[in-house]
């Protein structure tokens, strides 16, 4: 399960997220963050520092959201992210695309 909570809108649109994503709930997970995005069009920050699990499909999902923040010409940033989900991005050269702190 995940929990996705708009942290502030200005100057970045900033989520918290926490739990877990997964193939099972990615497209919600996508849906809720999109949803918040058109309603707020601007940087995106996601702070992942409860974040406990993701898998392939989230990555997928993450790149996706990406490429529709940068289609309208802003940015997208991961904060805080637990050293082994980190790794994922890292393994996958998703780092080399995408802004992680």
């Amino acid at each position: 399960m995940q929990e996705v909570t708009i942290l502030k809108t200005a100057p970045a649109l900033t989520f918290s997220l926490s739990g877990e994503i997964d193939s099972k709930n990615a497209e919600e997970f996508y849906a809720v963050v999109l949803a918040a995005y058109e309603e707020n069009k601007g940087d995106v920050v996601f702070d992942c520092e409860g974040l406990t699990f993701i898998d392939s499909t989230t990555l997928g999902t993450f790149v996706k959201f990406m490429k529709h923040v940068r289609s309208d010409g802003y940015g997208m940033k991961l904060t805080k992210l637990q050293p082994r989900l980190k790794k994922l991005f890292v393994i996958c050269a998703l780092d080399t695309i995408m802004e992680i702190e």
